[in-house]
């Protein structure tokens, strides 16, 4: 029974992953103004409409960022950590799988963000004047991340570290705000 299971949880974690991808990618998209005619673009905005739209008239955009777009996902990561502890008999309280989710959320951009930044760091080396219609958009969803953090920096010898500066920040936040944060949500859950 034990196998079944994983393999449960491997599904559900799989199918979940590429249903909040969509969205914080599009939520992402939005926030940087990506060019709305790349395919790519098009793509997310095609399937994500039919779901975000109904519920925008609910929860409007604040500027630039999406709220019904992050209220979706975090929607999504409740109902996949739910039928995980469903999975296991052990659910906890609605407001420990809030939190829960919640610190899902902020690992899940946090880990999309170093996915995209070691992207962008093998792009630099290999294919810089790259056609392709994902290239212009990995470069304009990190750029507001690592733009900051270059200008801080001195180049040492035309060698950018901004990439390293991140990814260890990155790390640091996993560690120092996602993780107490799923750990906060056990703890409520399991007080209820």
């Amino acid at each position: 029974m034990p196998y079944l299971a994983n393999a449960a949880q491997i599904l559900i974690e799989f199918t979940f992953s590429i249903l909040v991808g969509l969205i914080v990618l599009r939520v992402l998209l939005q926030l940087v103004r990506a060019n709305f005619h790349n395919p790519i673009c098009q793509f997310l905005y095609k399937i994500s409409n039919p779901v975000l739209m109904p519920l925008r008239r609910i929860i409007p955009a604040w500027r630039r960022l999406d709220i019904a777009g992050v209220v979706l996902a975090w929607l999504l990561l409740l109902l996949k950590r739910a039928l995980i502890f469903a999975m296991f008999g052990m659910m906890p309280s609605l407001a420990g799988l809030a939190v829960i989710a919640f610190a899902d959320l902020i690992g899940f951009v946090l880990m999309l963000l170093l996915i995209l930044i070691i992207v962008r760091v093998i792009l630099s080396f290999v294919a810089n004047d790259s056609y392709h219609p994902v290239v212009p958009l990995i470069y304009q969803l990190t750029e507001p991340v690592m733009k900051p953090v270059r200008k801080r920096l001195s180049a040492l010898g035309g060698l950018d570290l901004s990439p390293m500066v991140i990814l260890l920040a990155i790390m640091l936040l996993q560690a120092l705000l996602v993780a107490p944060l799923f750990d906060l949500g056990l703890r409520i859950g399991q007080a209820a």
